[in-house]
């Protein structure tokens, strides 16, 4: 059974977190909102926010810049990930992505089927590595990303899981 053990101290994860939309701001982004509140509340750092249209070109550069920071470990997105002709945002991380997480999207739907049944089908949410910087693409909904955050990412961002996690996995992402 997976579980997070005491034999292993907490380690800190900075995290930049992206809302994709045209219609959203700060003030009104209850999905970025939501994963901020859960990433300060399990401990870790939200070293960036921003907000970018649904546009390739747009969240490809915002995702390269975060991606050349030191200081950035993950970006989480919010938004762009639903079948519209807006939705662009697997697109855009899949120009970036040196290795895809196919796992983590195909994990999220399986979970989502639980709460809001077949209507999962319509998200392509997405996950990679590029740079050394996971990334993980979620939908727009704050219901999706509390799911995202409390049902997978809550736990393999956190170093103290077991039997693995992404947090072990960090040091070695550039190897060749």
């Amino acid at each position: 059974m997976s579980k997070v053990t005491g034999d292993r101290d907490f380690l800190p994860v900075n995290i930049a977190v992206l809302t994709v939309s045209d219609s959203r701001k700060l003030a009104d982004d209850k999905s970025g909102d939501t994963l901020v509140d859960r990433i300060e509340g399990a401990g870790h750092v939200v070293v960036d926010r921003d907000i970018v249209k649904d546009d390739v070109p747009a969240i490809v550069a915002r995702l390269q810049d975060w991606i050349g920071k030191d200081d950035v470990d993950v970006v989480i997105s919010t938004g762009g990930t639903g079948v519209t002709g807006r939705d662009v945002t697997p697109e855009a991380f899949q120009e970036v992505y040196d290795k895809e997480i196919p796992g983590f999207g195909e994990l999220f739907r399986m979970l989502s089927f639980d709460k809001i049944g077949t209507s999962t089908i319509q998200s392509r949410a997405t996950a990679g590595v590029a740079g050394g910087t996971y990334l993980f693409a979620l939908p727009g909904s704050p219901g999706a990303c509390k799911d995202a955050w409390d049902d997978i990412l809550v736990h393999q961002l956190d170093y103290r899981f077991k039997p693995c996690n992404f947090v072990e996995l960090m040091s070695r992402l550039t190897e060749t």
